[in-house]
C-alpha cells in the first residue's frame, strides 16, 4: 500500500486532484473505464499538457451539454453511486463525502441535509471529480494520504446563490481544523469539492512525512495566477518507517494568578474531553512573578472546546495555538496471562524489532490494589515479558 502527499501551494480543487493523479501515471482508459460505471451520460472528458509558471502537468476537465446541468439533491447522488459497480470502498468513502458536502450546505441555508439541493456541487463534473478521484486513489494502491496546509484567496465569487464571499461559506466550513494560509491573492483557491475531498482523505495536514517518492504529478488549475503556478502537485510513494504522522492543535497560555486546585481540576475536564496529552510548567514571568505555562495537545477539531475550557476554568485572557505534526508509534492492546490473573498490556511496534508491551496504569492500579501488592512490582513483571522476548530460543 502507498502514501500520497498533496502539496497545496495553490490549493485545490476536484479537477486539479484528478489531474495530479494521472499526470502520476493513472492510464486515462483506466479512469474513464471506472467512470463508465456510473449512470451518467452527456459529458466528455478531456485531458491536455498545458504549463503554468513553464512548469507542465495535466489539465484535466469534464465538458457537460447544457441540458445536464440539474440539480440533484443527497438521495439522488447517493443512489447513484451506491448503484454503480465500483469498489465499495469507493461507493462508500464518496457518498460519505457528499454526505459531508450536503451537512454543511444544510447548515448554511437553514435545512436539513437530506432537503439540499446541489448546485455546481451535484453537476456532473462534480460527481465525476469526486467518483473519479477515489477511483484513482485506489487504482493507485494509495492507501493513506497527507497535505500541506491549505492557502486561501479572498474576494467574491458567483454562484447559484448569487454573489459570494472567498472562500466560499461551505469550503470554510469544511476546512474547521484544518491548518490554513492566507494565500494574499483575491482568487478562489480552494474550491468546495477540494475541501470536501481533502478533508475527506487526508490523514493529517502539515510537512511532508519521511517516504521514498515512486511518482510525481501536477493537476493543473483553469487559470494563470500572477505570483504562483496554478498547480496541485501529487507525490506518490512508500512510508519510510512503520510509524504513523499525524496532525494535532497545541494550546498555550501562562497565568500567574489561578488557584492550583483548579488547575488540577481542569486538566481533569482536559482529559475527559479528548486531550492528548496536558502538562504544567513552571515559568518565571513579567515582574518577577512565578507562573504556571499550561500546555495542551488535542486533536486539530477540538480546539474551539479545549481553548474555551482553558479559558472558563482559568484566569487568563488569551491562548496562543499552533498546529504541529507529530510521529506516533504504531500501537495496539492485547490481554497476557499473569500471577494475578489477565492484565491488559499496550502493544508498542518497533520497526524491525520485536513489539514491546508496556503497562496500562489502571490495569496494573486494580492488580495492586486487589492483590495487596506494590504497583511497580506489576510493573517489573511486564517489563520481564520483553526480557523474556529477546532471549535466544
Amino acid at each position: 500500500m502507498k502514501i500520497a502527499y498533496l502539496d497545496c501551494f495553490s490549493g485545490i480543487s476536484g479537477d486539479m486532484f484528478l489531474g495530479a493523479l494521472l499526470d502520476a501515471g493513472l492510464p486515462l482508459d483506466r479512469l474513464e473505464e471506472g467512470l463508465s460505471r456510473l449512470l451518467l451520460d452527456g459529458y466528455r472528458i478531456e485531458t491536455r499538457r498545458e504549463g503554468r509558471h513553464q512548469i507542465f502537468g495535466t489539465r484535466f476537465s469534464v465538458e457537460v451539454e447544457e441540458r445536464l446541468h440539474v440539480h440533484r439533491d443527497l438521495k439522488l447522488i447517493r443512489a447513484m453511486i451506491q448503484g454503480a459497480d465500483l469498489p465499495q470502498t469507493v461507493r462508500g468513502k464518496s457518498i460519505e463525502i457528499f454526505e459531508s458536502l450536503a451537512q454543511v450546505e444544510g447548515e448554511i441555508h437553514n435545512r436539513s441535509p437530506e432537503d439540499v439541493h446541489f448546485h455546481e456541487v451535484g453537476a456532473v463534473d462534480s460527481i465525476i471529480d469526486i467518483v473519479g478521484t477515489l477511483y484513482a486513489l485506489e487504482s493507485l494502491n494509495v492507501g493513506k494520504i497527507f497535505a500541506s496546509p491549505l492557502p486561501l484567496g479572498s474576494g467574491f465569487t458567483q454562484s447559484a446563490h448569487g454573489t459570494i464571499p472567498v472562500p466560499a461559506p461551505a469550503t470554510l466550513a469544511l476546512l474547521k481544523g484544518v491548518p490554513l494560509l492566507d494565500a494574499g491573492t483575491r482568487h478562489e483557491m480552494v474550491t468546495p469539492t477540494g475541501a470536501a475531498l481533502i478533508r475527506g482523505l487526508a490523514a493529517s495536514f502539515g510537512p511532508m512525512p519521511p517516504m521514498t517518492i515512486d511518482a510525481i504529478g501536477y493537476g493543473v488549475g483553469s487559470r494563470d495566477l500572477p505570483d504562483r503556478p496554478n498547480l496541485l502537485r501529487v507525490l506518490i510513494g512508500k512510508e519510510a518507517s512503520g510509524d504513523a504522522c499525524d496532525t494535532v492543535i497545541v494550546i498555550e497560555t501562562n497565568v500567574d494568578d489561578s488557584n492550583s486546585e483548579w488547575l488540577g481540576f481542569l486538566m481533569e475536564r482536559l482529559f475527559d474531553a479528548g486531550a492528548l496529552d496536558v502538562a504544567f510548567f513552571p515559568v518565571q514571568m513579567k515582574k518577577g512573578r512565578p507562573g504556571v505555562e499550561i500546555q495542551v495537545i488535542g486533536r486539530p477539531e477540538q480546539g474551539e472546546l479545549l481553548m474555551a475550557m482553558v479559558m472558563a476554568e482559568t484566569t487568563t485572557l488569551g491562548t496562543r495555538f499552533r498546529y504541529s505534526q507529530r510521529r506516533v508509534r504504531q500501537r495496539s492492546f492485547k490481554e497476557v496471562d499473569s500471577p494475578w490473573g489477565r492484565i491488559r498490556v499496550k502493544v508498542v511496534m518497533q520497526g524491525e524489532g520485536p513489539p514491546l508491551l508496556t503497562p496500562e496504569y489502571e490495569a496494573c492500579r486494580e492488580i495492586a490494589l486487589k492483590h495487596h501488592i506494590p504497583l511497580r512490582e506489576v510493573y517489573g513483571w511486564i517489563a520481564g515479558l520483553n526480557t523474556e522476548a529477546l532471549q535466544p530460543t
